[in-house]
């Protein structure tokens, strides 16, 4: 290992803690005592039984080590892992350890009780006596050392596990039993130098090879080989959670045993099979895991159809008044009963793999479930069937048939009483949560009928006062949903119902097999529509009521109280208090926060900074170090906006809070608060010319910002004549006396009597053409004079009321002495002008030049759209209730983790350079859209050396890159984003312990803007360059500070691959690192260890940047048992990286995010909330708000971003409050570390099932009893798709995973354990949304075909006059045409943007995006999920699909579209739209014009918007040129046959069979599923058959069957032609060319024949023919459309001045 330059440094590498040379050296981190305290526990060997190979410098971690067969590299990672977590723990006690030297014994048992609870609870689970054995815990005197002994071992055990720690209760398992091994040592004697025991494995890796690798082995081999690489159904082999539920049971000791038996059935998976649950595919996978909700629907469904039927006008009255009706009501326990049947018999077919040996007592209970069930349907048929014989034998209600009623009832009593079980252990959640948290015998044999018991799932009830709030919820949603259904719904389809079944004598227009039950199938296809409209509706409820509790929710959060600069401005003075109030710690007595008073005060101090009442502003007049902290921090926030480029050198002079220069007596406001303060003064002086000092004061203070205009600008003039008049002059003695005379003027209150308040006005034009002067580039120094002259004119002779003469004059000192001295002006040779380098000066002389000019209220300042929106939340978070910040040194640790392969780190010169089809580079692209920020960009450059514009591509390539890249969603912009925390650690931690004159020190003056500047100032860079920013001054205890609290980790899973094969994104992440100290790198390393490619060793290594060594070096390597990946990628990613984060929580962020400074300062407050209680829980996942950042680039990006952002805002706030339900659906959000890492991770990685591996970690979280919360005062940015096929295939994607989770354990035990309120919650906002999205297009189904079919038939024509039928079906058509255009999406949006942005804009937003055809977008995004959801469920084909996340401006071919869309949407709008034609022309309804669009106008819409939507948001896609391109290329598809080795882009064929895929792995059920729903074509071959013309009006089956004849002849003919082609095509042309010719004749022949003897029409040929439809292509023939699509799908864009012609038509190179 080479030294280093400095000896103050260690040689050796580490990551955060230098600890190899007992810390002795000189690092910052090293002088905090807690480090001392952990590094000295650590080292307390004492007496224990020394192993071999001992060295004295070992700790207790070496000791385990040698004992247990740890790695070397595993035991430094988690030396520095504990050492780090305990010195922090030590920091935040409260009242601080007597004796800081030593560890506190608080700290070590905390620790150890929060790491080792899941095993505590397993352990106690299976009954089973936990091997942590602490005799001395009540001796506080005695060392921990046996504590930290089992925290490192639970530690070194999971840290080297690999892909076990995904199976936690594995961990338990492993943990447990070397535990013992760890008891025994420590209690083994020695005896004849030996000892009485020896674990079983030292060598360096015998823990990886003896404990993890076998079952590694068996989890490879069921994740690779039985899965088929996850091509093979679920039920075939074991996934991750099987394994870890093999744990869940006291078999795993008697079968596995310790050490490990390798020939143990637990390796078998043909002998042991699925564990827990078994994971099939089906729809009715819905109805098991929410049975409760289905059961609730079909019994309403039914009481309402009984009630309806009745036909009352008051359903409750004739439920009241008439026992017939009670009676016939009761029949619902049937139903119920029969529910129950038909789910235990569900339950045997889904699960019986489950039953086994060793779980035959499943097997009895699933079996007595089903008699039981099956016994209850009996029994209330027997007890009703008597009821109603004895009714009808009395005909009345008379006494026996009462009594035989009241049995009855007392049957259906015995059949509740469960239900009113549940009822009241809902009403009293903490006896469930005793109950079940309980791990007593006889709890679960109570229990056992009811539910299996597991692990997982217990006590998961919410405290009362949740409760209550969430009940109170659905309460009304079900309320509202229940009675629109019955009048609305149910109740109008009454009466038609009727209609058709009095129907007789009905013609026929088909061959009617069953005449006699015509009445049912009619009823049948009108109910359809009507019960799955019914069975979904609730969707609609939950978002109108969810948008409206949101917004609720958000106002009594104080959300968009500030939208913009104006309202900033009101409250800016309390803005600065806030700031302090919020983001600076306060000095506290000892145990004094969390008081009721303390609490109190904190409530009447945010009151008054939220609703201005009192000054505290007036607290930072007072206080000049709080003055100062909060300059500081305002100023490193406009700093980071300048360095963003979203403002310029100008604005940041705007917006900067200076230091207080020229002895300034007030604070000095940042200049768009005090523009037009000062003229509005003026004027006020001048109105009030004879009124008191008093008077005038008053007026003008009622202004703060005003005031302190005054007072600036005074004090400022004053200064600035000092600085341009030589103090030995006697001008200079002229103008102090004469300030003298004003400030003496203004002390005694007399200031309006001695002066003129008109005169200002007057000095006002003459000091602002003097600071004109004074800031011109060049210096005339005669005009100066002149200027000052005449300034000197009007105040001696104009600004005095009482007339002064010249002796007067000289007698005040207000005129030269010496009369010699008027033979020369005044001032001409007393002008000393300030060097041209002091950049302060002219600064100052700006800033005072804008305050005396400004005329305008600066509200468009800055101009920047982002950054106007940043100031403006970051302001308004700041009045938003939010934990205070604790002292860096006391805030909780952390780490964020980013999942990385191989997407773009920093864009290259040649991608930015590069046009598309089109000529349109990306840099172009980019100057386009972000047009104000290039100009920032362009300025900064410039302002640090570059003289030309065309060194941007030389000597500023660097930043010309790295400033396109932070535009896109690249590692680059995410990286910059994430080390905003350390940045703000660093200032924070200085601001916590600096002195008010090291806060001056550091505080700094930010931009020279090259306007109006002397020459040779625009190379002065010192006051803008990075170097002179306070991070200099953070290299002592701030910078020690910040590296304990903060690690960044990117796993970046092929950087090693990348670095063998110099791939460029190697050199760019390591460029990351090199410029971002806190970051780390973990990524898998191949290591060949033989000749053939598949022997390798694999590790886990984190590397960082040395920058003293200056180059990447390699702190940890940890090896694996194999690869990498047995599960899904990038869960597996962010496992192998997480052993190397350190702290208390744990961020998780994707590569398409971003984060900003202001928010990192808020970080502390945010991790403050683990300590508070939302209900009954501490938080386990804090939910971050997100804000997206893509919104603008389209329209189709700004749908997105809109439907995004009312999801990650309005829905996760509901979801959190007062829903409790909200999950984890991927970023930003932060969790409790240790309570996931004992758990199973940050994500699950099974393949398949777990395709959306992020909502598992909320699933896993919910249901292992943590709690999951949202707060919105802090956002981060992320990114989204922006281009039509990005978000498809992203769309597809979420869809895909929502059909996973319907067949996992997760969503079932959470929808049978949870409550029936959260049930719903849990249901409506996960797979249920996507499930009742499937049900629309299924409504769109089942109403065409129905009428369809009806009309067909012959039925319609015959129910015509019944007018209520069609009302009724028109109700319901318009109430699935309010979801289809995006009803789920478009009012939480429209509520959330009036919260945030005010009523008005939040409408025309939304009628903008509606005129942008925005209902088009989110109808053909309904067929997107619908398709693949439902697909998934049944087929499978679930997998990662990557969008690119790069800029969409090129035109996608036909082809491509086609090939994306076909199965999902155009093949389905052809069938509606064939459907929607044959409807319209033999529909008796189609005459009437109104009726036919009231029920088919939805239809219609759905059809032209999967048809149109490829075309409409496809750039160009009217072109008529790039159309003829499109057909040609389409054609070449589809014709080319290609070879094997073609691709699907190449050849059709090959993209048909790659797209039937999906029905090579699907079960039976799938395939007859499909099968069935193929069957229906045969429907619609049967129904248009009889109404051909040449059917003559016959009804005969004959018909029918002759037209298979011609369905045969058509195919025979084919055959022919398809034979003659393959034969004579080439060498014997001509015989080709006669068969088709044969063909072509007898043809005609044919038809000649049927018109001259049968009465075939030619419409019937066009009527059999019609199959295909044009799509877009006809659009390109009219003129202006390509115009008008252009602007519809960029017109976002055209708002912040992009110029679309120009990059759709003509592409340039920038610059």
């Amino acid at each position: 290992m080479p030294t280093t330059r400095t000896t103050s440094v260690a040689a050796k590498p580490y990551n955060i803690l230098p600890l190899h040379n007992s810390l002795t050296t000189d690092h910052p981190s090293l002088r905090f005592p807690e480090i001392r305290a952990a590094f000295s526990a650590l080292n307390t060997v004492g007496d224990l039984h020394l192993p071999p190979k001992w060295q004295p410098h070992y700790d207790l971690l070496d000791w385990l080590a040698l004992f247990f067969g740890f790695q070397t590299d595993n035991v430094r990672n988690q030396r520095e892992h504990v050492l780090l977590h305990l010195a922090n723990a030590q920091m935040r006690l409260n009242p601080p350890p007597d004796n800081i030297d030593s560890l506190d014994a608080s700290v070590i048992r905390s620790f150890r009780k929060n790491l080792l609870r899941n095993y505590t609870s397993w352990c106690s689970y299976l009954h089973v006596k936990s091997s942590v054995s602490l005799p001395d815990l009540k001796n506080n005197n005695s060392d921990h050392r046996r504590e930290i002994l089992y925290v490192s071992l639970y530690l070194l055990i999971w840290g080297e596990s690999a892909n076990l720690r995904f199976i936690p209760e594995c961990i338990c398992y492993i943990f447990h039993h070397m535990t013992n091994d760890l008891n025994k040592i420590l209690r083994s004697k020695k005896n004849n130098d030996h000892y009485d025991y020896e674990p079983f494995f030292h060598s360096q890796y015998g823990f990886l090879n003896d404990v993890v690798k076998p079952i590694y082995k068996m989890v490879k081999f069921e994740a690779e080989i039985r899965s088929g690489n996850g091509t093979e159904p679920h039920t075939r082999w074991r996934n991750y959670d099987d394994i870890n539920e093999y744990f869940w049971s006291k078999r795993c000791f008697e079968k596995l045993k310790w050490p490990i038996d390798i020939g143990s059935s637990f390796f078998d998976g043909n002998r042991v099979g699925k564990t827990g649950f078994v994971e099939r595919r089906s729809f009715w996978n819905l109805f098991r895991s929410f049975d409760r909700l289905w059961v609730m629907l079909i019994l309403f469904l039914q009481v309402a159809i009984i009630v309806g039927w009745n036909d009352r006008a008051y359903p409750w009255r004739a439920v009241m008044e008439e026992r017939d009706l009670q009676v016939l009501l009761l029949t619902v326990v049937f139903t119920w009963s029969g529910l129950r049947f038909f789910q235990s018999l569900l339950d045997i077919v889904m699960q019986w793999r489950l039953v086994s040996r060793e779980t035959k007592l499943l097997g009895v209970r699933m079996v007595l479930k089903s008699i039981v069930a099956a016994g209850w349907v009996v029994v209330f048929s027997y007890f009703y069937t008597k009821t109603w014989k004895q009714r009808n034998h009395d005909k009345e209600w008379s006494v026996e048939a009462n009594k035989r009623l009241i049995v009855f009832l007392k049957v259906c009593f015995l059949f509740v009483i469960p239900e009113l079980i549940a009822l009241a252990l809902f009403i009293l959640p903490w006896i469930r949560n005793f109950m079940e948290k309980r791990n007593w015998r006889i709890i679960y044999m109570f229990t056992w009928w009811f539910q299996r018991r597991i692990y997982v799932g217990r006590g998961l009830r919410q405290g009362l006062v949740d409760s209550v709030k969430y009940t109170l919820f659905w309460v009304v949603v079900l309320v509202s949903k229940f009675s629109f259904s019955y009048f609305l719904q149910i109740k109008p389809m009454i009466a038609p119902s009727r209609a058709v079944l009095d129907l007789k004598d009905i013609d026929y227009h088909w061959h009617e097999f069953f005449q006699k039950g015509h009445s049912i199938f009619a009823i049948g296809l009108l109910w359809i529509p009507v019960v799955l409209i019914y069975l979904m509706d609730i969707q609609i409820w939950y978002s109108i009521y969810s948008s409206l509790v949101g917004a609720t929710v958000g106002l009594f959060a104080h959300l968009g109280e500030i939208r913009g600069m104006q309202q900033l401005k009101l409250r800016f003075q309390f803005f600065a208090t806030a700031a302090l109030f919020n983001l600076m710690p306060e000095e506290q007595l000892l145990n004094a926060r969390g008081t009721l008073r303390s609490k109190l005060r904190d409530a009447i101090h945010r009151m008054k900074l939220r609703y201005g009442l009192g000054h505290p502003f007036k607290k930072l007049d007072s206080n000049q170090a709080d003055a100062k902290k909060f300059a500081l921090l305002w100023n490193e926030i406009i700093m980071s906006f300048r360095e963003e480029d979203i403002i310029s050198d100008k604005e940041v002079e705007l917006l900067e809070l200076p230091n207080n220069a020229w002895n300034v007596r007030v604070i000095r406001w940042p200049c768009f608060l005090l523009c037009n303060e000062l003229l509005l003064a003026l004027s006020e002086a001048k109105e009030l010319v004879d009124s008191h000092d008093r008077r005038l004061w008053r007026k003008i203070c009622k202004y703060e910002f005003r005031r302190c205009a005054v007072v600036e600008a005074y004090d400022c003039i004053k200064h600035l004549f000092r600085q341009i008049i030589r103090p030995d002059s006697e001008e200079n003695s002229i103008v102090t006396a004469m300030f003298q005379e004003v400030d003496h003027s203004i002390e005694i209150g007399k200031f309006t009597k001695v002066f003129k308040t008109t005169a200002l006005p007057q000095l006002h034009s003459k000091l602002i053409k003097l600071l004109e002067l004074l800031n011109n580039g060049k210096k005339d120094s005669n005009r100066l004079v002149d200027t000052l002259q005449a300034l000197y004119e009007i105040s001696i002779r104009d600004f005095f009321k009482e007339k002064r003469d010249n002796e007067r004059l000289k007698e005040d000192g207000l005129a030269p002495q010496d009369s010699a001295s008027s033979q020369v002006l005044l001032f001409q040779n007393a002008i000393q002008f300030p060097d041209t380098m002091n950049e302060n000066f002219y600064r100052q002389i700006r800033r005072l030049h804008t305050i005396l000019t400004s005329r305008d209220s600066m509200q468009n300042i800055p101009i920047n759209l982002e950054a106007r929106r940043r100031i403006a939340f970051f302001s308004n978070s700041l009045f938003m209730k939010m934990p205070h910040a604790p002292q860096v040194e006391k805030m909780m640790a952390f780490s964020v983790l980013t999942p990385y392969y191989s997407e773009e780190v920093v864009y290259s010169k040649e991608q930015l350079r590069t046009g598309n089809e089109d000529g349109i580079s990306t840099l172009y692209y980019l100057q386009t859209i972000y047009e104000d920020e290039w100009k920032n960009f362009m300025e900064r450059m410039r302002r640090e050396g570059m003289m030309k514009d065309r060194e941007i591509w030389t000597d500023k390539l660097r930043e010309l890159r790295s400033w396109a890249s932070y535009r896109g969603q690249t590692l680059s912009r995410t990286v910059r984003g994430m080390m905003y925390y350390y940045k703000a650690l660093k200032l924070l931690a200085f601001l916590d312990s600096a002195s008010e004159v090291e806060i001056t020190e550091g505080s700094r003056e930010l931009v020279p803007t090259n306007q109006d500047i002397p020459d040779g100032i625009n190379s002065q860079k010192s006051s803008f360059s990075e170097a002179s920013s306070t991070v200099s001054l953070f290299k002592g205890h701030d910078y020690g500070t910040a590296l304990m609290k903060f690690t960044y980790v990117i796993a970046c899973q092929i950087y090693g691959t990348q670095k063998a094969r110099k791939d460029p994104h190697a050199d760019e992440i390591l460029y990351l690192m090199k410029n971002n100290e806190a970051l780390r790198v973990a990524y898998v390393d191949e290591v060949r260890t033989g000749r053939d490619e598949n022997e390798k060793d694999y590790y886990s290594v984190l590397v960082k940047y040395d920058q003293q060594l200056e180059r990447e070096v390699e702190i940890y390597r940890v090896k694996l048992p194999g690869p990498l990946k047995l599960g899904e990628g990038k869960p597996e990613n962010q496992n192998h990286a997480i052993i190397f984060t350190r702290g208390d929580a744990i961020q998780t962020i994707d590569m398409n995010q971003d984060n900003y400074f202001e928010e990192a300062l808020k970080v502390r407050n945010l991790l403050e909330e683990f300590k508070h209680y939302y209900g009954i829980r501490k938080p386990t996942i804090l939910g971050v708000r997100e804000h997206i950042f893509t919104g603008f680039v389209s329209s189709l990006a700004w749908f997105m971003s809109a439907q995004e952002s009312s999801f990650v805002t309005l829905g996760q706030r509901v979801l959190a409050n007062p829903l409790k339900i909200r999950m984890h659906y991927g970023h930003p959000d932060v969790f409790d570390r240790f309570w996931f890492i004992t758990r199973g991770g940050i994500s699950k990685a099974s393949r398949v099932i777990n395709i959306s591996e992020d909502i598992f970690a909320g699933f896993n979280c919910t249901i292992r009893g943590g709690n999951i919360t949202h707060h919105e005062y802090i956002q981060v940015g992320k990114g989204r798709d922006v281009g039509l096929n990005q978000i498809s295939m992203f769309e597809a994607k979420v869809a895909s995973g929502n059909g996973e989770q319907v067949l996992s354990r997760d969503v079932y035990r959470l929808g049978h354990r949870l409550d029936f309120f959260r049930m719903l919650s849990f249901f409506y906002t996960t797979v249920g949304f996507f499930f009742n999205t499937m049900m629309v297009v299924l409504t769109v189904y089942a109403f065409l075909w129905g009428r369809l079919l009806l009309a067909l038939s012959g039925i319609e024509a015959a129910m015509e006059n019944n007018s209520n039928k069609n009302k009724a079906l028109g109700i319901i058509m318009n109430q699935q045409f309010l979801v289809q255009i995006g009803l789920f999406t478009a009012l939480p949006m429209i509520v959330e943007n009036s919260l945030e942005h005010g009523f008005l804009q939040a409408v025309w937003d939304f009628l903008t995006m509606q005129l942008q055809l925005s209902s088009v977008f989110y109808t053909f995004s309904m067929g997107t999920r619908s398709h693949f959801f439902g697909r998934t469920i049944l087929h499978g084909g679930a997998k990662y699909r990557a969008t690119g996340r790069g800029f969409v401006v090129e035109h996608k071919s036909f082809a491509e579209n086609y090939r994306l869309y076909a199965r999902s949407h155009f093949v389905k709008a052809i069938e509606l739209g064939l459907i929607l034609v044959i409807y319209s022309s033999h529909s008796a309804v189609s005459t009437k014009t109104y009726v036919y669009l009231a029920m088919t106008i939805s239809s219609w819409f759905l059809v032209a918007s999967w048809f149109m939507a490829p075309f409409v948001f496809n750039p160009s896609g009217f072109d008529w040129l790039k159309t003829v391109y499109d057909f040609e290329d389409f054609i070449n598809w589809i014709w080319f046959r290609g070879s094997v080795f073609a691709k699907a882009e190449e050849s059709w064929e090959k993209w048909w069979y790659e797209e039937q895929d999906h029905l090579k792995g699907t079960g039976f059920w799938g395939k007859l599923m499909e099968i069935i729903l193929d069957l229906r074509f045969f429907v619609f071959q049967y129904g248009i058959v009889y109404q051909l013309g040449i059917a003559a009006g016959s009804t005969s089956i004959v018909v029918y069957l002759l037209s298979w004849i011609y369905v045969v002849v058509v195919f025979g003919i084919y055959v022919v032609v398809a034979y003659a082609r393959n034969e004579y095509d080439a060498k014997n042309h001509i015989y080709y060319r006669l068969i088709q010719s044969l063909v072509i004749v007898f043809a005609i022949f044919v038809i000649l024949a049927l018109l001259e003897f049968t009465q075939f029409k030619f419409m019937d040929l066009f009527t059999s023919l019609l199959a295909f439809i044009p799509t877009g292509w006809v659009l390109s023939w009219l003129p202006g459309f390509q115009a008008m699509q252009t602007r519809i799908l960029f017109n976002e864009a055209f708002s912040r001045g992009l110029q679309i012609t120009k990059i759709v038509t003509a592409g340039k190179k920038s610059i």
